[in-house]
């Protein structure tokens, strides 16, 4: 999470070698945030760094996990991503456990599961099959 991304994507290019970014803002509409319905709009960058893939989110508008981050934590690690195969059967398999989305839309796909408690760091779950969708990968 930063507060914006330009002077971070700078920083991380001349001292770290890191990049090209790419830069997109998006618009998330129909998410679910703490059980209630929330909106917001994104300024995001991403590069790969060998098998990590960076990315740096700034907060435009609305309620969502990093907003909540960025006001109670600052700038920082907010959560890591996670592949999994079957994201709606590992995600049934948390929510047994009591660990259930505090972040997500509609078919769970994906979900930000809150794992303060544990390391202090947010993880991501999304669908390994969604991903390569998005990214025009054929299984």
């Amino acid at each position: 999470m930063v507060k914006d991304i330009d002077p971070v994507v700078e920083h991380y290019t001349s001292l770290f070698g890191l990049g090209p970014f790419e830069v997109r803002e998006v618009e998330l509409k129909g998410f679910i945030y703490q059980d209630e319905p929330h909106d917001c709009r994104l300024r995001v960058a991403f590069t790969q760094s060998g098998p990590v893939q960076i990315e740096l989110i700034q907060i435009l508008e609305g309620q969502s996990p990093h907003s909540e981050f960025l006001q109670q934590k600052g700038e920082g690690l907010q959560h890591l991503r996670f592949l999994v195969e079957d994201c709606p059967a590992v995600l049934a398999k948390l929510a047994e456990a009591g660990i259930k989305p505090v972040w997500h839309r509609g078919v769970p796909v994906f979900g930000y599961l809150n794992t303060d408690q544990i390391g202090g760091v947010m993880f991501e779950l999304v669908d390994a099959r969604q991903m390569k969708r998005r990214e025009g990968i054929d299984e």
